[in-house]
């Protein structure tokens, strides 16, 4: 019998698909199985290990942090150097590394020991940064309507803010500063927060405008705002005003580099991989005590304002206590003798996130104890705060003695030994002196320098 002349089509159309799914069916099939096998694999081989590695690229710093349970990576200098102390005492321990690669699989405390996250990398850098670092500061005269807040003073700073003015101070005076804005890697707007502040022309609620004014001056005046947008830029201010400097000039908000005591990431103004914290250090010109912790007697000290719920709620759980001095208010007995005679000195949150009081803690030799959530450490990239701090939340100062009391004599003579060693990194000078806090906020800085510049035209 004849088939009609549509059969054999349809018999092909009919036929192709079908081959096309069965060969897809049989993919999916090997697939399956194969990837099966593969996992189950790569699981027992995951499970005896527990380590990770990556190989970046060796011109990489990677910059730790004290936020995240596991350590950031770093890469391990091979340079045999170490920092010692000013007076000839012990050098700071190394980090040596258990492999040449750094490892995810590592928790901070056991990837980091010593006061710092990598000793040999930040001596290598440090090097590296003291010889190229270059910095242009905007110049104005002496003669300039605000030359007090645009010039370092002339005189010793002094006062709960006296960071601010020992920076630029410490600038002037350094190696660091370049005639040639060309060859700069950072500039300097030079105003200062708490100058403009305590001028009647311009007063707290003025200090927006003025600087929305001083950077449209600067960015019409020089060329080098616009080859990065202001992200080769810094500012240093210790008030908390300094903050909200910007807020009337959003694009210098995004970009400019904020050097600020008031260095908090739970705030909008301030973003934490971008600024830096600046310490906020009480001058002292005597030399730092050495009283070691036989001869401290009480657990626990602080005194203060009473200007947060912070403060209020550490004053009502123990403000009664024998072990724990928690005072309301200023003293009648000298400060520095209750910092002497204490294991830990609390550092509490008042207004904002910082205060004097860790510096204090520092240079009386006390474990500072840091109760204040969202504070972004000074010098968080560089130094490891576990190995010479303890950090409370607020959350739990009803548990504050138990924790203290849990820890033991033998890691208290850590904690105090290393508070010792850092204390040269939260010290002013009159000039700079090495690794003191003017270099260590110098090498945060370089820790954020840019590359991605448009050429300028001749």
């Amino acid at each position: 019998m004849a088939q009609p002349p549509w059969s054999s089509s349809f018999r092909t159309l009919f036929f192709i698909p079908t081959c096309l799914a069965l060969n897809a069916f049989l993919f999916i099939l090997f697939y399956t199985s194969s990837s099966s096998s593969s996992s189950s694999s790569s699981s027992s081989s995951s499970s005896s290990t527990h380590t990770f590695f990556f190989s970046p690229p060796s011109q990489l710093r990677q910059i730790p942090t004290q936020f995240h349970d596991s350590s950031i990576p770093l890469l391990s200098s091979t340079q045999n150097l170490s920092l010692e102390d000013a007076n000839g005492g012990p050098a700071l321990p190394h980090t040596q590394p258990s492999s040449s690669l750094p490892s995810f699989g590592r928790r901070m405390h056991e990837q980091t020991k010593g006061v710092f996250h990598d000793e040999d990398l930040f001596l290598e850098d440090y090097k590296e940064m003291n010889k190229s670092f270059k910095i242009y500061v905007y110049p104005h005269k002496r003669n300039d309507p605000f030359a007090r807040s645009l010039l370092p003073e002339d005189f010793e700073p002094h006062g709960n803010y006296a960071s601010e003015s020992y920076f630029k101070q410490s600038l002037f005076k350094s190696h660091f500063i370049v005639n040639d804005p060309k060859d700069a890697d950072f500039f300097f707007l030079p105003f200062s927060i708490t100058g403009l502040r305590n001028d009647r022309r311009v007063s707290v609620s003025g200090i927006p405008d003025f600087i929305r004014d001083y950077i449209f001056s600067v960015t019409h005046k020089y060329p080098y705002w616009n080859r990065t947008g202001g992200a080769d830029h810094f500012y240093v201010a210790c008030h908390s005003v300094g903050r909200s400097a910007m807020d009337k000039s959003s694009e210098a908000k995004s970009s400019v580099v904020q050097v600020v005591c008031s260095s908090s990431y739970f705030l909008p103004g301030y973003i934490s991989h971008k600024d830096a914290a600046l310490p906020q250090i009480w001058p002292r010109k005597q030399d730092p005590p050495n009283l070691t912790s036989s001869k401290r007697t009480r657990l626990a000290f602080f005194a203060g304002a009473m200007n947060s719920p912070t403060r209020q709620e550490l004053v009502r759980v123990w403000g009664k206590d024998a072990e724990i001095f928690a005072h309301s208010g200023r003293l009648k007995t000298p400060y520095a003798d209750e910092l002497l005679r204490s294991k830990f000195c609390l550092h509490v949150k008042g207004f904002e996130v910082n205060t004097a009081r860790v510096g204090d803690s520092i240079f009386y030799g006390c474990v500072p104890v840091i109760i204040s959530n969202y504070y972004d450490l000074p010098f968080g990239d560089i130094l490891n705060w576990k190995s010479f701090s303890v950090v409370v939340a607020t959350s739990d100062i009803p548990s504050l003695k138990k924790i203290l009391k849990g820890i033991s004599d033998e890691e208290y003579a850590i904690l105090q030994s290393n508070v010792l060693k850092v204390r040269k990194h939260f010290k002013w000078h009159s000039s700079p002196v090495d690794f003191d806090t003017f270099h260590m906020v110098m090498y945060q800085l370089w820790l954020r320098r840019t590359s991605v510049r448009l050429r300028l035209m001749d």
